[in-house]
């Protein structure tokens, strides 16, 4: 039964990290880029995400209780979880170490990105272009979220490969190799628009 019960968290776990994190990642990565138009782009963005209808029940429930589970499993994962060896190659292992180190990084760079702009909007203040523009003004923030930006993607990218191998999709190694090339890309794309967002808010 205890087996059991790990085998579906562990489904669990991959399974939130795509849906709904997974896509709210590239769903607010996506947004930010739209800075790279210029200020005005990215405030109407912002603007249109604010008048959701009960915005913050949503992001409860699809943002930050999932994440809060994802975390959470996931510290447990690192801390009690054994290199593949004998299952996957030494490259595979390497990535297998990244993903847990990455995974804290994340998490760290997450609470620090919520506790400088949701906690100030709960306070009155507005979620616009000058408060990233500020953020942003410190090199120290630059290096800290370009980090966390790639870490945070490598984390999305490299889980995508393993939520198809915990899934039953991909159970050949050739099709684990296609997906290792895939999910290579995506981490590719996905940085590319996700460092572009920064550096559109750096003055």
């Amino acid at each position: 039964m205890a087996k059991g019960h790990s085998f579906l968290s562990h489904r669990l776990h991959s399974l939130l990290g795509l849906f709904p994190v997974g896509l709210f990642l590239l769903f607010h990565l996506t947004a930010n880029y739209q800075a790279t138009r210029g200020p005005e782009a990215f405030n109407e963005v912002v603007g249109l995400i604010e008048h959701v209808p009960f915005l913050l029940v949503l992001e409860f429930v699809f943002i930050y209780i999932p994440i809060l589970f994802h975390a959470v499993y996931g510290i447990y994962i690192a801390f009690q979880a054994k290199h593949n060896v004998g299952s996957f190659s030494h490259f595979r292992n390497q990535l297998f170490l990244w993903q847990r180190l990455t995974g804290i990084i994340t998490l760290i760079f997450i609470a620090w990105h919520v506790f400088e702009t949701r906690i100030p909007k709960a306070m009155g203040a507005e979620v616009n272009y000058d408060m990233m523009a500020n953020i942003l003004s410190s090199p120290v923030m630059v290096v800290f979220y370009a980090i966390g930006i790639l870490s945070t993607v490598f984390h999305f990218s490299n889980g995508i490969w393993s939520f198809l191998v915990h899934w039953g999709i991909t159970v050949g190694p050739r099709s684990q190799r296609i997906a290792t090339y895939v999910t290579m890309g995506i981490f590719v794309i996905v940085s590319f628009v996700g460092l572009s967002a920064m550096a559109a808010f750096i003055q």
